[in-house]
Parts: structure tokens; C-alpha cells; sequence
């Protein structure tokens, strides 16, 4: 057996040596002799059970793992992580070690640690039960099983009785420390160790008499009693709410019954909505007008460079036809018809997507009406069982109802003899009372006594203050402003030639400042008078282009005929899919006879219908407030308009699948 000195010091040295070793970053071998250098102050028994361990805790980690891994799990959650390796320590001695060096060596082992951690730790690991069971099998899938149960297991079941006794010892332990318990020792206050103060040659007032306090009036009876103001308040709450009852009951009595529809006519206002002509946008007619409109400067001079721009650019087309380039009007008229079928197919998909978002829209109707159906049959099924249910709780409450009663009885009988102990908790407390009150009423007498020696003092030293001010003090001293100070400095000069170059300063600033506002005005002069120029150059060319755009609209109107969308199979196939799939829901609808939803359907989509009319008729007048103006040519607005109405058809359909 192995004498050890110190056997905590020597499990907290191993521990120490297994936090720091990194398998990664280096072998065992040479962690192992770079510790044999550290521990050479130990002596030779010491340093080889501290190597031994070392090595035996590293070799066999998988399997210590296993049981730590468990404990942290199950006994240890509120143990710290920290403490991971003092646990494999423990195990590793207990597992491989413990015929070596012996119960005894292994006990004081334990009983130098902390004696709760160590009685849990063991408690969980000498269990027949998880010897037997998990621990068993999962140390089998690391080794052989027949080596499991040979040369592990087997040790710990027979060492299993006595290290029971260690066990229970320290359980013992344990509850002769939590019996104890510590008596807290009293402070024992200290005189403070003073300077005594030095003789005063002034000798100190004598202490002025207390006044004499007058006597206390009684308390009014009116503070007990409460305002008859808070009575009125009351009663004129109480009178006002039931003044709203009154009114609210009769308004809910005789409301109005215009509104409510009966359930016989919602049929026909659906079909009567259905049935409404479809509305149509008329085209705003008006004579186009040049509206003059103000602008700043920065606008003016910007529309000004524009339009020099675009002179510019007419004047180079017309020379290089001149010098005999060719003629764009073909090419231009090609981009036309080819533009003008691009929006009639746009149109087209517009279309489509419309009538798939209606398709869409009836399949969800049907589908919600499937939904229905089944989570009617589920609804029996559920009241069924929630019946079952409720029968089998009203008889679980009966019993438990019962066994409440015997419980109170029990307790009551327990409360008989409360009524005594309370009537001496009641006297011991008015004794404490009155020692307070007694107390207290001496620290504000202190307190007075303090209060009048200070104010006393205070009024001594404020009556020094005011002699000492109301002595008169004679000071004067006269002063020429025409010398210098006399201080030797080089542009030493007195008031009276400061005064001087003051001013002369000021009538030269005010000079430089007139200068300056004659060239201000000056300037802003010469740029209102280009802005003038750039006004009538912007209005001339206003005219030419208004005229020009009228020109070119009157043209298109001649040329082009009115426009209709171009319906092609797709559009067809899906309004006769439709036709077929609001026929199926009408007559699901008469079957699961589902009213008040169809007068909310019909509401909704009558209000997005109206919206996505509105939606076209706004666009239509801004395209005749650009085509008023000039800013911009037929096709543009065309193609805006074209972007606008297929975000309103993308809009509706979205909208529609909100209803689904």
C-alpha cells in the first residue's frame, strides 16, 4: 500500500495535468515527459501514481466518457463543467486502480474531496442496476464483451458492498454539517481613538433656554369624516351610467331594419349584380390647350438648354440630309406595326391572366366547400368523444371533492389551539410599540435641543457679517484718456486714438460694403434679363411643339381604327371553364345551403371591379393632361397605359386570391 501525503493536492495536480493536455497538438509521450520535468519536486512514489494516472485516464477515455457523460445527464445537471476531469479521475480509480491500491488508500482518496460531490458521483456509479444494464452494453461496443464482463464489471460488483459503506458514510457526513449550525459572533463596538481638542481662549455662550412650545390643538372631526362633494360625485356616476343603460337598450330595441337582408332575397341580388352592364371609360374630349405654367430659374434654364439642344440636333439632320443621308420614315413605320402588335398581345396575356384568376377563384370556392363537408364529420366525431370525456371528469371531480373534505376536517382539528398563540404574539407586540414610542419621542427632543444651538450660531455669525459690510469703504481713482498705460509695448496708444482709428475703420467697411452691393445689383440684373430671353426662346418652342403634336394626333386619329382586344382559343377555353365551374359551385352551394357568404363574396368582388374601372379612367385622363401639354408623343402614353393596366388586372387577381 502507497503512503500519500496531501491526497487532495495530488488529485488536483492531475487534474490540472489533464486540462492542459491537447492530443492535437502533441503526443502522449511527450506530454508525459514534460510533466515527469515538473513533478521532480514531488518523490518517486508520488510522481509515478500521478504519471500512471495521467496516462491511465487518457488511454481509457472512451469508456470514462461513457459514465461521465451519464452522470452530467442524469445526478450531476447542476454540477459544473469545469469539474469534468475530477470526475474521470475518480472513475478511473475506481474502475482499474481500486484492487491496486487498496480500499483504504481509496477512501481517504475520497474523503479528502468534497464530500457532496464525491457521495454523488459514487451513489450513481456503483448502481447494480446501470452496472448491470447500460453501462454494460455501451462499454461493449468499445471492447469485447467477454472482456467487459471479466474485467470490469465483475471487480466493480464485488467491491460494490463495501465501497456501499463509504457511501453511506458520507451521507452521514452530510447530515451531521447540514445539522450544525454556525453561530454568528456580535460585533463588539470600539471607542474611536480622538484628538482632544486644544483650551478656547474665548469661552464658549452659555446655552440659550428652550422655548416653550405651545399646546397642540385637537384634531377636527371633519379629517375622519368623508367630503360631502365625494357623495355627490358618486351618486351623479351612478345616476349617469344607468342613464346610458337605459339609452343603450332602448337604441338596441328600436334600431333600424332597412339594412338587414333576408336570406330568401340575397339569390336574386347576386344575380341582379351579375346581371348589370359592364362598365365602360369614355374618352375625355377637350380642346387642347397651351396652359402657361411658372417656373424658377433653374427650370427655366434647364427647359432652355434642352430645347438648344434640340435645335441643335434638327439643324445637324437637316445637313446631313442635305449632304445625302437616307430617310428613317420607312424603318419608323415598320417599328410602328411591329410596337402595335406587341400591345395587342400584351393585351391578349392580359386577358388570359384575368380569366385564370377567375378559374383560380372558382376551384378555391369548390375546394373550400369540400373542406367544409369534412370538418362537419369531424365536428361529430369530436362531439362524440368530447361527451365521453365529460362524463368521465364529473366523476373524477366527485371523488376528488370527497377527498378535499377529509382534508379540511384533518385541518381544522389541527387549528384549534392558533386562537392563544395569537393573543400572545397580539401583547408581546404592543410592548415593543410602546418601547418605541418611548424611543423616539426622546431622539426628537435631541434633535430640537441640535436644531436651536445651530440656528443660534447661525444668527451670531450672520449679525458679524452685516457689521462688517456696513463698514464704509472710500475708493477713487481718476483716469486720463488721452495717456497711455505706460506698460512699454510698441503699439502702445490711448483711449482716445483707439476711439479714433475705430472709426475710420468703420467708414472704410462701409465703403468696400457699397461697392460690393453696386456689383450685386449690377449682376442680378444682366441674369434677369438672359432669364427674360430664355422665357420667350422656351415659349416659341412650346407653340412649334403643341402645334406639331396636334398635328401628329389628328393624323393617328384618321389612320388608326378604334381599338378592341384580340380574343384568341386560350381566352375562349378558359371563359367556357368557368361557365362550368361557377355552375358546379351554385350547385354545391345549393346543396350545403351557404347564404351569407355569397353576399360577402358578391360584395368584394363587385367593389374590385369597380376599383380596377376607376384605376382605367384615372390613367386615361393623365394621358390626355400629356397629350394637352406636349410632353410627350401618342406611343409613349400608350405603352404607360399598357404598364398600368396590366399591374390593375395583376392587382384584381391578387386580390382575388385574398378571397379565396
Amino acid at each position: 500500500m502507497v503512503k500519500m501525503v496531501s491526497h487532495r493536492e495530488l488529485i488536483a495536480l492531475i487534474v490540472q495535468q489533464l486540462n492542459k493536455f491537447n492530443p492535437e497538438n502533441q503526443s502522449l509521450e511527450e506530454f508525459l515527459n514534460e510533466s515527469a520535468m515538473m513533478l521532480q519536486t514531488l518523490n518517486v512514489t508520488e510522481e509515478k501514481f500521478v504519471l500512471d494516472t495521467v496516462a491511465g485516464c487518457t488511454e481509457y477515455k472512451s469508456i470514462l466518457d461513457v459514465v461521465v457523460n451519464a452522470f452530467y445527464v442524469q445526478d450531476g445537471r447542476y454540477c459544473p463543467i469545469s469539474e469534468r476531469n475530477l470526475y474521470i479521475v475518480i472513475c478511473y480509480l475506481a474502475t482499474f486502480q481500486l484492487e491496486e491500491i487498496g480500499l483504504q488508500h481509496f477512501s481517504r482518496i475520497v474523503k479528502s474531496l468534497d464530500t457532496a460531490k464525491m457521495q454523488q458521483f459514487l451513489r450513481f456509479f456503483f448502481n447494480d442496476l446501470y452496472l448491470n444494464t447500460w453501462i454494460k452494453d455501451e462499454w461493449s461496443h468499445i471492447y469485447d464483451s467477454v472482456y467487459v464482463k471479466e474485467n470490469l464489471i465483475d471487480p466493480l460488483l464485488r467491491w460494490q458492498p463495501k465501497v456501499q459503506q463509504l457511501i453511506e458514510k458520507l451521507t452521514d457526513k452530510l447530515s451531521n454539517r447540514s445539522t450544525t449550525v454556525k453561530t454568528s459572533r456580535v460585533t463588539q463596538p470600539k471607542e474611536f481613538n480622538l484628538t482632544v481638542p486644544k483650551p478656547r481662549a474665548i469661552p464658549p455662550p452659555s446655552p440659550a433656554p428652550l422655548p416653550v412650545l405651545p399646546k397642540r390643538q385637537p384634531v377636527p372631526p371633519s379629517i375622519y369624516k368623508p367630503p360631502k362633494e365625494r357623495k355627490q360625485l358618486e351618486e351623479m356616476k351612478t345616476k349617469n351610467i344607468q342613464k346610458a343603460k337605459d339609452l343603450l337598450l332602448e337604441a338596441n330595441t328600436n334600431q333600424f331594419r332597412c339594412a338587414t337582408i333576408k336570406p330568401e332575397k340575397r339569390e336574386n341580388i347576386h344575380d341582379s349584380m351579375e346581371s348589370k352592364p359592364v362598365f365602360k371609360a369614355q374618352k375625355i374630349q377637350s380642346k387642347i390647350d397651351n396652359i402657361p405654367i411658372k417656373l424658377n430659374t433653374a427650370a427655366i434654364l434647364r427647359e432652355g438648354a434642352l430645347y438648344q439642344r434640340k435645335l441643335e440636333e434638327e439643324l445637324k439632320r437637316v445637313e446631313n440630309l442635305q449632304q445625302g443621308a437616307g430617310d428613317s420614315s420607312e424603318f419608323l413605320e415598320w417599328q410602328k406595326q411591329m410596337r402595335g402588335k406587341d400591345v395587342e398581345d400584351q393585351l391578349a396575356e392580359i386577358e388570359c391572366r384575368k380569366l385564370q384568376g377567375k378559374l383560380s377563384y372558382e376551384e378555391a370556392v369548390l375546394a373550400h366547400q369540400n373542406v367544409t363537408q369534412q370538418n362537419k364529420k369531424k365536428a361529430d366525431l369530436l362531439r362524440e368523444k368530447k361527451a365521453e370525456l365529460m362524463h368521465l371528469c364529473a366523476e373524477k371531480r366527485l371523488q376528488e371533492q370527497k377527498e378535499m373534505k377529509e382534508l379540511v376536517e384533518q385541518v381544522m382539528e389541527g387549528h384549534k389551539n392558533v386562537k392563544q398563540v395569537k393573543a400572545k404574539i397580539q401583547e408581546y407586540k404592543q410592548q415593543i410599540v410602546q418601547q418605541v414610542c418611548e424611543e423616539s419621542g426622546e431622539l426628537l427632543r435631541q434633535a430640537l435641543e441640535e436644531q436651536e444651538e445651530k440656528n443660534r450660531k447661525r444668527y451670531e455669525l450672520i449679525q458679524q457679517i452685516r457689521a462688517l459690510e456696513s463698514a464704509p469703504s472710500i475708493r477713487h481713482k481718476f483716469v486720463d484718456l488721452t495717456e497711455t498705460g505706460g506698460h512699454g509695448l510698441f503699439g502702445e496708444m490711448s483711449v482716445v486714438e483707439l476711439r479714433e482709428r475705430l472709426a475710420l475703420l468703420k467708414e472704410a467697411q462701409k465703403a468696400a460694403e457699397e461697392e460690393k452691393r453696386d456689383q450685386i445689383i449690377h449682376e442680378k440684373q444682366a441674369k434677369e434679363q438672359l432669364i427674360l430671353d430664355k422665357l420667350d426662346q422656351i415659349s416659341q418652342f412650346r407653340e412649334e411643339l403643341g402645334r406639331a403634336a396636334a398635328f401628329k394626333q389628328e393624323e393617328k386619329k384618321k389612320s388608326q381604327p378604334g381599338e378592341r382586344l384580340v380574343k384568341d382559343e386560350r381566352i375562349l377555353n378558359l371563359q367556357k371553364k368557368i361557365v362550368e365551374k361557377t355552375m358546379e359551385r351554385k350547385k354545391q352551394a345549393g346543396l350545403l345551403k351557404i347564404s351569407p357568404q355569397k353576399t360577402r363574396i358578391v360584395s368584394s368582388k363587385d367593389s374590385i371591379q369597380w376599383n380596377h374601372w376607376k384605376e382605367l379612367e384615372e390613367s386615361r385622363e393623365r394621358q390626355f393632361r400629356m397629350l394637352q401639354h406636349g410632353f410627350m408623343d401618342r406611343e409613349a402614353v400608350q405603352k404607360r397605359e399598357l404598364i398600368a393596366a396590366a399591374r390593375s388586372g395583376a392587382k384584381s387577381c391578387i386580390l382575388r386570391s385574398d378571397l379565396k
